[in-house]
């Protein structure tokens, strides 16, 4: 009954599902791409992991475009969401709250808890993942080629006050919504560890003196969980 269900959903076409109980993840280890994997490997539950490579354009078929049609990754398929029906969702951050819905984990159970986990997603979907992403860019893809320098000024600025902003918090809380590590710290920390990893810029960025976020960046990064979902879906064997 699972299968023929998931078989009625065309991104099944191009990535056939070996376990078809299982949740579905089509994704890349970006800093998007691992917030659900880690939190799939923090939460335990079963699932199958799906590589969409941009290198040949996965993310345009109609296969992907059919359950994401921003084209953007992550994307996931649960053959048993609410009421018992298949559940289609994109968007990083949707998938996170759905997945801590659905495990009764890493969301605090009291609304004012709740509402202040949200609030931290939030300034990551709407802050750290756009002006980080843009200092990628002018840093070091394609970006680096224009001449002007005040679009990377301008995005190194509101970086190093997110940065501050986050620092601050670390400063006072164990994690940014307090004591309890949530799905906002899952939602903003790979995307610190990339603006000083892949993209090249913690000096661009003054990331030293961060010292209560590196903090937990090192704790997260310490997380047996973390580990294996950062590398999730694993790059194919040459």
């Amino acid at each position: 009954m699972t299968a023929s269900r998931l078989d009625t959903f065309p991104i099944t076409r191009k990535w056939p599902a070996q376990h078809p109980e299982r949740l579905q993840l089509y994704s890349l280890p970006t800093p998007n791409g691992v917030k659900v994997s880690i939190m799939l490997e923090e939460i335990g539950l079963p699932y199958e992991a799906h590589r969409v490579s941009f290198d040949t354009n996965d993310q345009l078929t109609p296969e992907f475009l059919s359950l994401n049609p921003n084209n953007k990754i992550p994307a996931i398929l649960d053959p048993n969401g609410p009421d018992g029906k298949p559940m289609a969702l994109f968007e990083s951050g949707a998938i996170l709250v759905y997945l801590a819905g659905k495990s009764g984990q890493f969301m605090p159970a009291d609304d004012a808890g709740k509402f202040r986990t949200l609030q931290w997603l939030m300034f990551q979907m709407g802050g750290i993942g756009p002006m980080f992403g843009q200092v990628g860019f002018f840093n070091k893809f394609a970006g680096k080629a224009i001449e002007d320098k005040r679009p990377l000024e301008r995005y190194v600025g509101e970086s190093r006050r997110l940065l501050g902003v986050l620092d601050k918090q670390y400063a006072q809380h164990a994690w940014v919504a307090g004591d309890e590590y949530t799905i906002a710290d899952i939602a903003i920390l790979p995307w610190v560890r990339n603006i000083i990893g892949f993209y090249e810029a913690g000096e661009l960025v003054g990331f030293k003196e961060f010292t209560h976020l590196a903090r937990a960046l090192e704790t997260f990064l310490k997380r047996p969980a973390v580990q294996r979902g950062l590398s999730i879906p694993a790059a194919p064997v040459v």
